[in-house]
């Protein structure tokens, strides 16, 4: 029996000096991807290790120079945030030194809180005097609350006439209070009978009233002709008070329905207690600074030398400097807030009485506390 020797696989030498198998179609295939290699140093389908590596390298310089411009655009947004943070703190404090400011025992060095309970109190007082001292009356007294809880602004005027108990001093007249001690007093007395924390107050006399009317350029209002003769009657006693010609800013009587009013002339108006009752009077207060603070915007920004020349040297406050910094950070949201109007005592929370010779009215306080903390306070516990 004979046996034949196995034929043994074809070989090829290469160009490396290797052998490789070369009977089959697969292992060509791989020979060629390999020569193609060992030619070129890349794959067929792939690049080469160092083109991925320079490629790698160009994408990390890349992203370092992304990060780079973006932390120096970070950082002019930082400057210019912090300029214009000291251009409006100088704006303010400019504004801030033509007001005159009084210190009180409720607010020394700033210490109450502008904002208690998510609402903002400050008591504006409108004095019939034309000095910046705390002589004559509190011929109005508006409470100005800005309540983060219901996003409004409320003015509540407090009727003079409400008998009630004056700290250190035997039960008056509201309005009394300011007589005996000033806005601090004042505002210990609203405190005591109503409920309500007031430790800021901004007082104004006729000459500010006037010119912010004037500054804004008047207010249109709805008069009588009777409502008209009054105010003719009221600017007798302007003019004498300000040394002006009898007859200067008088209005045409024959007139009435919408009429313009000018600043001295919608003092007059706000000041007459001699048509209706004094709820009458505070309502026309309370028109003439709603149509007021609807244009006062706009006039900061057509004239803002006359809005504060004719307002702020007549305009007393014990408001810091840095509590007026952080109101005027309120100043755009409060732009989307409504404004409500309300006197206190509510109606049928009072009766007419006369106490030691004097008519005053007498009141059921714990309605009107509740009513106010209702109103401003939302009625909730929420805070913000």
């Amino acid at each position: 029996m004979s046996f034949e020797k196995e034929k043994e696989p074809k070989r090829k030498v290469l160009q490396d000096d290797t052998l490789e198998d070369w009977d089959t179609p697969r292992k060509r295939k791989q020979h060629s991807d390999n020569r193609e290699v060992g030619r070129t140093g890349q794959g067929v389908k792939g690049k080469s290790t160092q083109d991925r590596g320079r490629q790698k390298d160009r994408s990390l310089r890349h992203g370092k120079k992304k990060k780079s411009r973006f932390k120096r655009f970070l950082i002019k947004v930082a400057i210019l945030v912090a300029v214009c943070a000291a251009l409006h703190y100088y704006a303010v404090g400019v504004i801030y030194d033509k007001m005159n400011y009084v210190e009180t025992a409720s607010n020394a060095g700033g210490k109450a809180p502008i904002k208690e309970d998510g609402v903002v109190n400050i008591l504006l007082i409108g004095n019939d005097s034309r000095e910046n001292d705390g002589d004559g009356r509190s011929d109005a007294m508006i409470l100005l609350s800005i309540s983060n809880n219901t996003k409004k602004i409320y003015m509540t005027s407090l009727l003079r006439d409400m008998y009630v108990e004056i700290p250190g001093h035997d039960g008056n007249r509201l309005n009394a209070a300011y007589s005996f001690g000033g806005p601090e007093l004042l505002m210990d007395t609203i405190e005591e009978n109503l409920g309500i924390t007031v430790n800021h107050y901004v007082q104004v006399n006729f000459e500010a009233f006037a010119n912010l009317v004037d500054a804004v350029g008047g207010v249109d209002l709805e008069l009588s002709s009777e409502e008209v003769e009054y105010v003719n009657a009221y600017l007798w006693e302007y003019n004498i008070l300000t040394e002006q010609p009898e007859g200067t800013h008088y209005m045409d009587t024959s007139l009435s329905g919408m009429l313009h009013l000018n600043g001295p002339q919608a003092l007059a108006y706000s000041r007459n207690r001699y048509l209706g009752t004094d709820f009458g009077r505070t309502e026309r207060q309370r028109k003439v600074l709603g149509e007021v603070i609807g244009k006062l915007l706009k006039a900061m920004i057509k004239n803002p030398k006359g809005v504060m020349d004719g307002i702020l040297p007549n305009l007393t406050t014990n408001l810091t400097q840095n509590e007026c910094y952080q109101l005027s950070f309120m100043a755009g949201k409060l732009l989307t807030y409504d404004l409500e109007q309300g006197s206190i005592p509510i109606e049928g929370s009072y009766q007419n009485v006369t106490i030691r010779g004097m008519a005053v009215m007498e009141v059921d306080f714990e309605a009107n506390k509740k009513y106010l903390e209702d109103r401003i306070y939302g009625g909730a516990d929420t805070q913000e």
